[in-house]
């Protein structure tokens, strides 16, 4: 599945703060020692399990940043399929370098492949469907571009990316206003004419409520399959109608049975196991 590509500003910085975190005050004591200065070393990032690549460039950045003697030949890129066994890439250059940076670089490239591979079996179980996934902003603190990016690669697409690009009035934004109505008529006092405005509706009723504002988008939150397939019928394409709430894998295609245009998964970025990557040193040279 292809995605617009990371810029190495939205990532250099992480990984940077990575590897100052795992290096310390010392460097890496073991690897100091045992590989003599100037010794040269090149191996193989390899697939351990089933995965989706994401985040190959991001990972591999590890390596780069603590020598410019290191050379990279990319073997798979972001949206291939690896099986195990499957070389990602090769990585050459000071041994001690190699060493050093390879847990940094396989947390990176482990961590958004399980998210990007989670997402592409989502995507399959709602196959022959319209409905699209998308991910939410449960994302890990500073990891949200790249976590983000990972689900586009699995072939998902994103709710909102934060608070600033899209209006979502939530349960709590409706206590404040009075109601929907009221919330949603404060949005429009204040945002540009641009800005797409969604409610989150607990219940049918809110639901109506929302549809007389003329917004854009519903979420309509924790409903019952029953009321999902009522709700649709209500909307009947006056707005984007997104499932939130407690959906999994194993729910998901229940969900988008209902009609809905989107089924929205927290799941996808903060419980999406990590893929199984090593890094195996192959030779000295």
């Amino acid at each position: 599945m292809s995605a617009p590509p990371l810029y190495p500003l939205q990532y250099e910085g992480l990984v940077r703060g990575a590897l100052a975190e795992d290096l310390g005050r010392a460097g890496d004591v073991t690897s100091d020692a045992i590989a003599a200065p100037g010794e040269r070393g090149s191996g193989l990032v390899v697939a351990r399990g089933p995965l989706r690549v994401a985040g190959l460039g991001v990972g591999l950045s590890a390596f780069c940043q603590l020598s410019d003697e290191v050379e990279i030949e990319v073997l798979l890129g972001d949206g291939d399929d690896a099986q195990p066994g499957v070389p990602l890439a090769r990585v050459t250059g000071p041994a001690r370098v190699l060493l050093a940076a390879e847990r940094t670089a396989l947390n990176l490239i482990g961590h958004l492949s399980g998210v990007a591979t989670a997402t592409r079996d989502v995507v399959r179980r709602l196959e022959g469907l319209p409905t699209r996934v998308v991910c939410t902003r449960k994302t890990t603190p500073g990891l949200r571009a790249l976590e983000k990016h990972a689900v586009r690669v699995g072939g998902g697409s994103s709710h909102r990316y934060g608070l600033d690009d899209a209006v979502l009035v939530k349960d709590n934004h409706r206590v404040l206003a009075g109601g929907v109505e009221e919330a949603v008529s404060r949005v429009r006092r204040s945002v540009g004419h641009l800005m797409k405005i969604e409610v989150e509706v607990d219940t049918l009723e809110q639901l109506e409520a929302a549809l007389r504002c003329g917004v854009d988008a519903v979420l309509l939150d924790n409903m019952t399959h029953g009321d999902l397939r009522r709700a649709v019928a209500r909307v009947a394409g006056r707005a984007v109608t997104e499932a939130s709430g407690g959906i999994t894998p194993e729910t998901c295609r229940a969900v988008a049975e209902t009609g809905v245009d989107l089924v929205s998964l927290g799941w996808l970025t903060h419980s999406a196991p990590a893929a199984d990557v090593a890094f195996d040193l192959e030779l000295r040279v």
